[in-house]
């Protein structure tokens, strides 16, 4: 990534981070009187939780150990306590509103409104609390999604492929051991022809996945035709080319804008991230130049980390398209954002002769929270003719 839009782009983000996090401070400080030592040791507590986020950030790379990930955890779960915080605030701040032009508060609000305000406080603070806690919970727990679809293509030999393929895994201090260990046991429980990891397989910074030995995790997969994966945009953000290297020497096969036949029944094509330009400066090959010397009549599966351009795939003939990246917002209502920007979403569409599978990602990005949608590993099961 350039130097000077780094730059620009750290310095939006702090600005942006810092004033929703001043708005939520000022409306909570609120709740005590000027004086008390209340109102201190609430302004401190909130300022040193705020501060864990950009404070993880830089231990992560400059001093990594076991104080740098109990940051990390504090800092992940306090993103999540912001969002809803500040929608929780921005809700209050309406109703305020509308209170001042058509007084829809009881009077029993105005008896002590000091206490009103603390008791504001403690509610909403309970209120965030149940649903960072119920989205933790949930992002722990990820469902085997099966989709069963069928090919016209004929092949030789078996007629039917068993792939598991998950997205999104974001391997580093919060997807760790204890979650590697899941993962590899809910594929290796689906008895797999082919396992497929859709881009971000690691999170970021690779020392943590170093430090944890993760990699030993990965070799534990049971495949009969191997395991491949592509690069995501978080590959390329902590440095593609060493997390290429660490996953290549534990058993992952890295495709990046190439194809290959697989048993001589099917192309598997890996485009390299569409972040590639920003960060490394060179562009990736087009997927017209991918494909040059498939032959089509044979099934071709393309894994494409981000699902942009659904048409380019329908057009030149893929049969299965799997992506994953926007883990269908994560938190809501991040959702109704990634529906309006991407097709799909999250799920299964067929366009024209294609299928198409958005992975909502087996980890977290930022807190390891998720509402409004689960976790997944998916189980395609496809017939050819």
């Amino acid at each position: 990534m350039k130097t000077g839009f780094f730059i620009v782009f750290v310095t939006i983000v702090t600005v942006i981070y810092g004033l929703v996090n001043f708005y939520i401070y000022s409306r909570g400080v609120q709740a005590f009187s000027n004086s008390s030592n209340a109102r201190l040791g609430f302004t401190f507590i909130f300022w040193a939780l705020s501060s864990t986020f950009v404070l993880a950030r830089i231990l992560e790379r400059t001093y990594p150990c076991a104080f740098t990930g109990v940051i990390t955890w504090i800092g992940s779960f306090w993103l999540a306590f912001m969002l809803y915080f500040i929608l929780i605030v921005i809700l209050i701040d309406l109703s305020r509103i509308l209170n001042y032009f058509f007084h829809i508060y009881p009077r029993v609000f105005y008896v002590d409104y000091q206490k009103t305000k603390l008791v504001t406080l403690f509610i909403a603070f309970f209120l965030v609390s149940i649903i960072v806690v119920a989205g933790y919970i949930n992002a722990r727990n990820p469902r085997i999604k099966t989709l069963v679809i069928s090919i016209p293509k004929i092949v030789d030999g078996n007629k039917k492929l068993d792939i598991v393929m998950a997205s999104d895994i974001h391997l580093g201090t919060l997807i760790a051991k204890r979650k590697a260990n899941r993962l590899v046991e809910q594929i290796n429980a689906l008895h797999p022809d082919l396992v497929l990891f859709a881009g971000d397989v690691v999170d970021e910074d690779l020392s943590p996945v170093i430090k944890n030995n993760l990699g030993a995790n990965l070799c534990q997969i049971k495949s009969k035709l191997g395991v491949y994966a592509i690069p995501g945009n978080h590959e390329y953000i902590g440095g593609v080319e060493a997390a290429i290297k660490y996953l290549t020497s534990h058993g992952i096969n890295m495709l990046r804008d190439t194809s290959i036949l697989v048993d001589k029944r099917f192309y598997l094509v890996g485009r390299d991230d569409r972040d590639k330009p920003r960060f490394s400066g060179r562009e990736r090959k087009s997927l017209e130049d991918v494909m040059q010397s498939i032959d089509r009549r044979y099934p071709v599966i393309l894994m494409d980390h981000q699902p942009f351009n659904l048409e380019k795939a329908v057009e030149l003939g893929v049969d299965l398209q799997l992506s994953g990246h926007v883990h269908h917002g994560q938190l809501w209502p991040f959702n109704y954002i990634t529906k309006a920007i991407y097709e799909i979403s999250w799920g299964y569409k067929q366009i024209g002769q294609t299928h198409f599978y958005v992975s909502s990602g087996f980890g977290t990005w930022g807190p390891p929270v998720r509402l409004g949608n689960r976790p997944e590993i998916v189980h395609i099961i496809i017939t050819f003719k």
